[in-house]
């Protein structure tokens, strides 16, 4: 990082007063924010804050090498300015999203479409990239799909079996989270962060109790903190577990795929054994936690984890184990290195291109700053990398989950909560099971919600996607699919 920067700068779980951001013109920003990025940074957010008749833009900025975050904003403008696409490829679906909901044009961008919506609010359906060729054809699947699954639409361009370009369309279920936050918190401010992706409830309701604790200049008590980081990796695990059977099942190794579904039952009814839900809902509030864990279901808790992580240690085995699910995995899907840098992918797709990417290493908050996991990272960026990242982390969370439950912290769960600071800015990033969960609040004068910006891992992660299935056979689509399992609702918010 650069020793001058028109950043602010501030720690993860953090806030700072809305007029000591840096403002500067909208093009020195993008200039700014692209040196930067040139410069190893990470691209968190990049949203409009509307001001009066005119617009400021926000970037939002991670330095995981200096455990960094780093804000800055434009000064109010209308209209248009240029674009950071052309110059840092990460910021292409921000910079669309921007165009879409705040009429802000990046001039140059090379691809302007809407990322949710068209015509009003129908879905995106405008115009398709093509790939033109007599031997061409095109292959348009979805938005709605076999199985009990979220719409969303992908069409191919094809060379016989061979894909040269895919193109996703999401936005068919805009639900407008985001829009209804403004004035909040309200009564149903908690649900709807518990559902912004319902796989991932525990990772954005921590993400938002974590703003308004940052706002408040507070923290939860320490247990709290505790059980929170407990149903993260418990999360984790599950969705984890569920995945490599989803796998197993793609390749039809039924022994791994039949298995798996049992034992990520068997993690999610340890979450609902520690606060009544399968999903976590209900456990983590503003100012700590709603629900205790006491000693005893805590033996019963770690009784059964034990259990589930052996079953699932053996299910996983038997899967890497098989040459054949090897060969069906190996050099397919394929995302190079500079590649998952290029575009900012985050997770474990992001580990399994072999880019050390974790907030909960990079950016800790709560109680993984005191015990930390270690980065399951995997070379490759393949098919088997990104299910070998998977694997590895089930180890890792369950060893950390065994750590904590043999020593449990003592104390409360819940303590005061001042109300929010007016006229600030807060930014979280906590590391869900599908990776960095990035939530942005700023505050009017009188402590509400001015604007509240959610960037889901799958907002990263979609054009991972899209590049892995270059060059590819078409039926190579599903694993490759399952392999990144992104969330649809997540991105369409």
């Amino acid at each position: 990082m650069s020793d001058f920067t028109p950043f602010a700068l501030l720690a993860n779980a953090s806030s700072l007063p809305w007029e000591e951001v840096p403002a500067w013109p909208a093009p020195e920003l993008v200039d700014a924010t692209a040196t930067e990025l040139d410069r190893g940074a990470r691209l968190c957010a990049w949203f409009g804050v509307p001001e009066g008749e005119s617009m400021r833009l926000v970037a939002v900025l991670a330095f995981d090498f200096d455990n960094t975050l780093a804000v800055a904003r434009s000064t109010p403008f209308r209209g248009s300015y240029p674009s950071l696409t052309l110059k840092q490829t990460q910021a292409h679906l921000f910079e669309r999203e921007v165009w879409e909901q705040h009429g802000l044009t990046p001039v140059g961008h090379p691809w302007l479409k809407p990322v949710r919506r068209s015509d009003g609010h129908a879905p995106v359906n405008g115009e398709y990239f093509r790939v033109d060729g007599g031997e061409i054809h095109e292959v348009a699947v979805g938005p709605i799909h076999a199985g009990v699954i979220e719409p969303g639409h992908f069409r191919f361009q094809c060379a016989g079996e061979e894909v040269l370009h895919l193109e996703i369309a999401l936005g068919y279920q805009h639900r407008g989270i985001e829009q209804v936050m403004t004035g909040g918190p309200h009564r149903a401010t908690l649900s709807q962060m518990e559902t912004v992706a319902g796989d991932t409830t525990v990772a954005h309701a921590t993400a938002h109790a974590t703003i308004m604790e940052a706002l408040a200049r507070n923290e939860a008590p320490l247990r709290a903190q505790w059980l929170r980081a407990i149903a993260l990796e418990l999360e984790r695990l599950a969705n984890h577990t569920g995945d490599l059977g989803a796998l197993a099942g793609d390749v039809a190794f039924l022994p791994t795929s039949s298995a798996c579904g049992k034992i990520r039952g068997d993690f999610l009814n340890l979450t609902a054994l520690l606060c009544g839900n399968r999903f976590g809902r209900g456990l983590v509030r503003p100012g700590g936690c709603r629900h205790d864990l006491e000693p005893e279901r805590a033996a019963r808790t770690s009784e059964r984890l034990i259990a589930a992580l052996a079953d699932a240690e053996q299910a996983v085995g038997w899967f890497w184990e098989a040459a054949s699910v090897r060969g069906r995995f190996e050099n397919v899907g394929a995302v190079s290195s500079a590649q998952a840098s290029e575009i900012g992918l985050v997770g474990p797709a992001a580990r399994a291109c072999g880019l050390v990417r974790d907030v909960r290493y990079d950016h800790p908050v709560g109680w993984h700053r005191f015990a930390q996991i270690p980065v399951a990272v995997w070379p490759g960026g393949d098919v088997f990398a990104r299910a070998r990242v998977r694997s590895l982390e089930i180890q890792r969370s369950g060893k950390y989950l065994c750590e904590q439950f043999a020593a449990p912290v003592e104390g409360e769960i819940r303590g005061e909560l001042p109300p929010p600071a007016p006229d600030a800015l807060a930014v979280t990033l906590v590391e869900g099971w599908r990776g960095e969960v990035c939530h942005v609040a700023l505050t009017d004068h009188a402590g509400r919600f001015r604007r509240y910006k959610i960037v889901d891992p799958s907002f990263h992660n979609w054009t991972g996607l899209a590049l892995a299935l270059r060059g590819t056979a078409i039926s190579d689509f599903p694993i490759c699919n399952k392999s990144f399992n992104l969330s649809y609702c997540g991105f369409d918010l």
